[in-house]
């Protein structure tokens, strides 16, 4: 799947591992070559794209900022 004006820098391709369904939010993890992305979206969403543990997905990043620390 292609996403036009996506910079490949903001996303990570990967496998639906784990769905955490919740009332109202629900918590997905894909796993991805970089390791274990954890996103918290509405539950309608989950619905919406039918998603479901082994569907192949695209985890992708929009932000407005970014922390970064130094780990001793």
């Amino acid at each position: 799947m292609t996403i036009a004006a996506v910079n490949t820098r903001n996303q990570f391709s990967g496998q639906v591992i784990n769905i955490s369904i919740g009332q109202i939010v629900s918590e997905v993890e894909i796993e991805t070559a970089a390791g274990v992305i954890s996103a918290v979206v509405t539950t309608s969403s989950i619905n919406n794209l039918k998603l479901k543990v082994g569907d192949p997905a695209l985890a992708l990043f929009k932000a407005t900022e970014v922390m970064v620390a130094k780990l001793a």
